[in-house]
């Protein structure tokens, strides 16, 4: 090699290395300080892109599990609301048993019916009150007010994705009408050994001439009251005239069958309420598996392996304290030149 004094091709050599060991030492000085091995876009174009996209899915991820809960905290409600329901709907068939044994005189069953009237009442008042978030959970299927259920129910957010595997619906069938007259309404067939039907106990049996079992959902406040105490009634088999009470020929445990038949019916709303709830639950768990093996992968990804690139770092230091110093014996070779001179 020439021996010149304005070009300096050592020296240019050692500069270059310098600065990619410079370059190499500053890069895992930010990768160990940052614990990312991906800080910007041209680390990893492909990798950062991937990252960025699986960051997006897990915050998705949360909400969706998020969603999930808040959707098993509604149900739960629905349980536990139906439980009470339960509770005074069991207490009314015992005092219907209790009037059914035909040694109670009139006052003994008036006082059994205003405590059944209370029942009756207090299930109403908490059918209607029942609501998780401002929507009624179950006093009507739909309201006006935008406070009801919608036709199609509810839908659950619990994907990723606007497709039906990333939804799940509950259907209006959880969130039925529960007060007397929703658990009631449907019960058209006599039960075998009665001999009278629920319509018939409630108008002519041992009800209020004039008083059907719609009456008992009525908008209209006395039609409803009027309506609730001939059910009352039928319950002690006794006579609701619209101001008193009458004894009848029949008997309160016609009553029975129809008080069982909406037991059961809260109980069959119940169960299906439990298998909605498992079906929750068991989307929690499979977000909660998603979004693991997501973070899993954005960690191979994206973190920082501390032990190889504690390495890197020694290397390039060593690298750069060499360059520096062959840099500074390079820089002194054209001087070499005036020995010739």
């Amino acid at each position: 090699m020439a021996l010149t004094i304005n070009t300096n091709i050592p020296s240019l050599i050692a500069q270059r290395n310098l600065d990619a060991a410079t370059n190499a030492l500053n890069t895992s000085i930010e990768r160990m300080t940052t614990g990312y091995k991906i800080n910007h876009a041209a680390d990893n174009a492909a990798g950062y892109s991937i990252s960025a996209m699986w960051e997006t899915q897990l915050g998705s991820l949360d909400i969706a599990s998020s969603n999930a809960a808040t959707g098993a905290d509604m149900l739960t409600t629905a349980e536990e609301t139906y439980g009470l329901l339960t509770e005074h709907l069991q207490r009314v068939r015992d005092l219907t048993e209790q009037a059914a044994n035909g040694t109670y005189g009139s006052q003994s069953l008036r006082a059994i019916q205003a405590e059944i009237v209370a029942r009756l009442q207090e299930i109403d008042r908490i059918s209607a009150n029942s609501e998780f978030n401002g929507i009624k959970l179950m006093a009507y299927k739909t309201a006006g007010d935008g406070s009801g259920i919608k036709s199609t129910g509810v839908n659950l957010q619990v994907g990723l994705y606007a497709n039906e595997h990333s939804c799940i619906n509950l259907s209006t069938d959880l969130f039925k009408d529960a007060s007397v007259h929703g658990i009631f309404k449907d019960m058209t067939t006599t039960p075998a050994g009665n001999t009278k039907s629920l319509a018939d106990m409630l108008e002519s049996g041992g009800g209020n001439t004039g008083t059907a079992i719609a009456d008992l959902g009525s908008t209209t406040s006395a039609t409803k009251e009027k309506a609730i105490q001939s059910f009352a009634a039928a319950c002690c088999g006794m006579k609701y005239t619209g101001t008193d009470l009458e004894l009848t020929d029949v008997s309160a445990k016609e009553m029975l069958a129809y008080l069982d038949a909406g037991i059961n019916e809260i109980s069959s709303r119940v169960t299906k309420i439990g298998a909605a709830q498992n079906r929750v639950e068991s989307a929690i768990s499979a977000l909660d598996v998603q979004s693991q093996n997501i973070t899993a992968s954005l960690s191979t990804l994206r973190d920082t392996d501390v032990a190889e690139e504690s390495s890197n770092y020694i290397q390039a230091q060593i690298l750069q304290q060499a360059s520096a110093t062959l840099l500074s014996t390079a820089n002194q070779l054209p001087s070499m030149a005036l020995n010739l001179i």
